[in-house]
């Protein structure tokens, strides 16, 4: 069977390479909720399944002249039809592991910030996440890592730092947070708002707090709303990690917390908690480079934008309180899948075996308010 892993993939992609087609074969909903960039749909699941040569009259028409590569949840379905396409003779090879795969796949980039030290964006495409490494003066720390370690360890040694420190935003709703262990692993602190660290050993995070990191000063906003425990970060000045409070062109969604039962707030009060603690990222610097937690789309790092530049396309930044409490609590967007499961599991109420990780993450991430 010819396979193409999700790294040469996401290369591939990256590079523009037009010889390349990338065809997904879940069922339309499955692929409209979350697919690769630049792929196509031919929904031939059931058909592939059920009675592959019944695939072939939907697969005849892709071009000749391309590289086909299949795409399923977890690479089963794709490699049926990968043989399906090679017996049409087709140069088709299948994605190891599917959407699956695809969701490993991290990519790394400095941000350009007026720092005194580096700080580096690592963006997960199939994901939507964002995490950041800040190195200074041989020290580093990281913020929202995922539980995928080596990507990070890479940059640790690229830079010769020693890391100091792991830190999450928030606990978070789409993906498992990998800061905990990575914390551990290097006999540091993990540092989280003992709001969200509800059942989990973590260094607290207090409003106003500052963390030394090389020659940097990080101050700690708590800026609750999205969860109850959710901060921001502002370092130096220059940069705001803002986790799932601010996006470039959304806000955070309230809702999640009250509906994994770990919150005893509701909607209402906490859209007006997040309106008060958006405020008071707005009062910092114009200059600032807003970083989020998340992108809506397949992120290509570096994904920044100054705080005067969010202010003019954040549609959600010009409501007044009621209209914003108001938007948040009625509008709520599909959930991103398994939250309920991934909430507790980053606070610390439930422990997930780490070869059930990847399955239980697998989907769309869906944590702005849109």
């Amino acid at each position: 069977m010819a396979e193409i892993s999700p790294d040469e993939l996401g290369n591939r992609l990256q590079n523009d390479e037009d010889d390349l087609l990338v065809v997904d074969i879940r069922h339309e909903e499955e692929y409209d909720g979350w697919h690769i960039p630049g792929s196509v749909n031919v929904d031939v699941y059931d058909e592939l399944t059920d009675d592959p040569e019944a695939a072939k009259e939907s697969l005849v028409d892709l071009p000749t002249e391309k590289e086909i590569v299949t795409v399923c949840g977890a690479g089963v379905a794709a490699a049926t039809a990968a043989d399906v396409l090679q017996e049409l003779d087709y140069d088709a090879k299948t994605l190891v592991d599917g959407m699956n795969g695809w969701s490993r796949v991290h990519r790394s980039t400095p941000v350009q910030a007026d720092l005194d030290g580096t700080l580096i964006q690592v963006a997960r495409p199939g994901k939507g996440c964002l995490s950041h490494v800040l190195v200074s003066d041989g020290e580093a720390a990281i913020f929202d890592p995922s539980h995928y370690f080596e990507e990070y360890e890479i940059i640790l040694d690229d830079y010769d730092a020693d890391l100091v420190g792991v830190f999450d935003t928030h606990a978070h709703a789409d993906h498992v947070s990998g800061a905990a262990e990575l914390a551990d692993r290097h006999g540091v602190p993990y540092y989280l708002h003992p709001k969200d660290a509800l059942a989990i050993d973590a260094t607290s995070l207090e409003d106003g707090q500052t963390v030394t990191i090389g020659q940097l000063d990080i101050e700690v906003i708590h800026t609750p709303g999205h969860s109850e425990g959710s901060v921001s970060f502002d370092i130096d000045g220059a940069a705001l990690i803002t986790g799932d409070t601010l996006f470039h062109e959304s806000v955070g969604r309230v809702e999640l917390g009250v509906e994994a039962g770990i919150e005893d707030s509701d909607v209402e009060q906490n859209a007006a908690t997040l309106y008060e603690s958006l405020q008071r990222l707005l009062n910092r610097p114009d200059d600032a480079l807003v970083l989020p937690a998340h992108d809506p789309g397949s992120p290509e790092p570096p994904v920044t934008a100054t705080l005067s530049e969010v202010r003019e396309q954040n549609e959600d930044l010009s409501r007044n309180r009621e209209e914003f409490i108001q938007e948040l609590a009625s509008d709520i967007p599909d959930h991103p899948p398994n939250f309920e499961r991934v909430k507790r599991t980053n606070v610390g109420q439930e422990s997930v075996p780490a070869d059930e990780l990847a399955e239980l993450e697998l989907g769309p991430n869906n944590c702005a308010a849109e």
